[in-house]
């Protein structure tokens, strides 16, 4: 059930594509009839301060996916329009800013070598202004890769309701990834929004696509999304 233009499906031999044919996986779960949009990460940190090659980004938000970012961003933009105006509920996610927990980075130090300053951990949890939470948006503060580590994020999701979550933001490989596994945990029906997703490597953003795709999520183009948000609110206002 590999779809012909599922991001990564290039990438892998076809004597790899046909152990996934075969042992059917890729099965399409489908979107539910409560969705929640959230938007993982869409930070200064992960996208830097304005649209530039990553390379140049990184000389001043280390952790920036540059350029992919902030295509993501338009994209995710788009999202945001549908989904505030079919009424469904939106929630972003972003660090704490410093100061807020005495525990520390965890383990984060150890896998990253270069230490940043107070003020751009401050500056550079900010969602970027494109797409900056409206008022009736819900902003989780996370400290490990997945929004629902140690955030009230499933309680949230189990008060109004939702069976399923459309997930869009950074890293692909990283925050996207852990976010979608646990929904999937949860028994969350999930869908993963291709062009709203981002990563600071193309290999990393298309094989994770792929493999979400194969076991844990539907990967799916922004404009079939959007157009599921529309038919939604409106067989529900019929």
């Amino acid at each position: 059930m590999i779809r012909d233009d599922l991001p990564g499906t290039e990438l892998f031999p076809p004597d790899e594509l046909e152990v996934f044919r075969e042992s059917g996986h890729g099965g399409r779960m489908g979107m539910g009839v409560r969705p929640v949009l959230i938007v993982v990460d869409t930070s200064i940190h992960f996208v830097g301060d304005k649209p530039e090659p990553i390379l140049d980004s990184i000389k001043r938000w280390k952790f920036s996916c540059g350029q992919a970012g902030w295509d993501a961003v338009d994209s995710i933009k788009r999202l945001l329009d549908a989904a505030r105006d079919c009424l469904i509920p939106v929630i972003y996610t972003t660090g704490p800013p410093p100061g807020l927990t005495s525990i520390g980075p965890g383990r984060w130090a150890d896998k990253s070598s270069d230490a940043i300053t107070p003020e751009q951990h401050k500056v550079g949890q900010q969602i970027v202004d494109p797409i900056a939470p409206q008022d009736g948006d819900l902003v989780i503060l996370k400290e490990k890769p997945s929004a629902f580590f140690g955030t009230p994020l499933a309680s949230y999701l189990a008060d109004i309701g939702a069976d399923c979550v459309v997930v869009a933001g950074g890293a692909t490989s990283g925050c996207v990834r852990a976010t979608v596994l646990d929904a999937f945990s949860y028994n969350y029906k999930v869908t993963v929004v291709e062009e709203a997703t981002f990563d600071r490597s193309d290999v990393s953003h298309r094989v994770s696509l792929f493999d979400m795709h194969q076991k844990y999520a539907d990967v799916a183009p922004e404009d079939e999304v959007i157009a599921y948000f529309r038919e939604l609110v409106s067989e529900l206002g019929a």
